[in-house]
């Protein structure tokens, strides 16, 4: 099964193996939000809301 988000061969959350460029991490979005469609980021003590949209947009709010 190739991999929804880099186009490798990898399961769609492990991409420890897919060919990345830049060398940045690589996460996928939906298993982060899970069923809720929300996750809280925290950068600096300061906790941010990351949601994916009806249109499949993403958006962060502090």
């Amino acid at each position: 099964m190739k991999c929804p988000i880099c186009g490798a061969g990898n399961k769609p959350d492990k991409h420890d193996d897919c060919p990345r460029q830049d060398g940045c991490p690589l996460y996928d979005v939906r298993a982060l939000v899970e069923k809720s469609g929300l996750a809280k980021l925290v950068l600096d003590g300061q906790t941010y809301t990351l949601r994916i949209t009806r249109a499949g947009k993403l958006i962060l709010t502090k």
